[in-house]
């Protein structure tokens, strides 16, 4: 056993899975080779290089740790270095991707269609195919939704997207029938839907219009997070797809409890306006929802996590996840110290692999 592999079996079970990690956006002259000639020559004559967000500046702090920093400031990883940092250095088996690239931004359809067609080729190729441990996401074009069913169907017949990847707040709340296709493509092939922190920013990311600050959009993504629960229970996806599972990816944890006794005690009063919601919203929740571990909003205290997850009603809603490359904790203290051990494996191993059963199959 290596010096690398002795430090990370103290970290995570055997098995484990990491539910987030953050491969680089690419540039469009790394999509050009997947995509036609009229996109390759439309998108060279408007110029445009690259699609990245306003979410996680290149320079800030939280975008990336500094020692996971190339020598010139970014983030330039390989297949083998994101696998060395985010999978072997933590003890975890498998890795899934979650490409943040603002594709979801374009105001053109057509072009929106092209880029996550190209992006999730790219991914395949240059990532999954340069490394056995890594797993992905599919990105669709939410502008236009047929094509984002198209494309959930091309990519699922490659058993590593693991994943259909929104960003949390896009277009409307996503309880709107308008992405019903979506979900019931999603449940065809398998997918749970991960619902990832960020934005289209086609909507100021707070309720009250646009901050002033990136802490203040950062720490909006809870309160997006929970219009779009309260979204999707309300108005009936789970029970128009029952075995549909959604994962709040990067959205923490600790705001949870409160958010459920509250819809749950408002749901009593007003559930006559939805009457295929027929039980409460916490029961849903539970049977359907998961949360990634990573931002771990909670104190460093192993007792409060199993606390928290007794106020919740349950120990299956958490997936492990590191949020690599983005800074969210200091050197391998990716959990609390001193959780129980099964606990551990319950969040690390046994959860990852009941929400992504693509995950037990092999890839040929």
């Amino acid at each position: 056993m290596t010096v690398l592999e002795q430090a990370a079996a103290a970290v995570l079970p055997a098995g484990s899975v990491n539910c987030d990690i953050h491969h680089p956006n690419p540039t469009m002259k790394e999509l050009m080779p997947f995509m036609d000639d009229v996109w390759r020559d439309l998108i060279a004559a408007r110029g445009i290089t690259q699609l990245d967000s306003i979410a996680y500046p290149g320079n800030a702090p939280l975008s990336c740790r500094p020692d996971w920093r190339d020598p010139a400031g970014g983030l330039s990883a390989t297949p083998e270095r994101l696998a060395a940092e985010a999978l072997d250095r933590l003890g975890a088996r498998l890795g899934i991707l979650n490409n943040l690239c603002g594709v979801h931004m374009l105001y053109d359809s057509y072009m929106a269609v092209a880029v996550t067609r190209a992006l999730n080729d790219w991914t395949r190729v240059e990532w999954l195919d340069r490394h056995d441990s890594l797993r992905a996401s599919i990105v669709p074009p939410l502008q236009d939704i047929d094509a984002a069913v198209a494309e959930v169907d091309r990519c699922a017949a490659d058993s590593r997207f693991v994943q259909v990847l929104l960003p949390s707040a896009a277009h409307q709340p996503y309880g709107h029938r308008g992405y019903w296709p979506l979900y019931r493509a999603a449940a065809r092939h398998g997918l749970p839907i991960g619902i990832h922190a960020g934005s289209a920013y086609h909507h100021p990311v707070t309720s009250l219009g646009w901050p002033n600050t990136m802490i203040e959009d950062y720490a909006a993504q809870s309160q997006i997070m929970q219009t779009q629960l309260a979204s999707l229970v309300s108005e009936g996806v789970f029970a128009e797809f029952p075995s549909l599972k959604v994962v709040l990816i990067e959205s923490g944890v600790s705001w949870l409890p409160a958010f459920l006794w509250r819809f749950g005690k408002f749901w009593k009063g007003l559930r006559f306006e939805t009457p295929w919601v027929d039980r409460s919203p916490s029961e849903i929740v539970r049977d359907h929802v998961r949360l990634t571990t990573q931002p771990f909003d909670l104190p460093d205290d192993p007792g409060v996590l199993p606390r928290l997850l007794d106020q919740i009603g349950s120990d299956e809603m958490l997936l492990f996840s590191s949020d690599y490359p983005h800074w969210q904790f200091d050197g391998d203290a990716v959990l609390p110290s001193g959780l129980d051990p099964a606990l551990v494996r319950r969040i690390a191993v046994d959860n990852p692999l009941a929400t992504y059963p693509r995950l037990t199959e092999k890839h040929s």
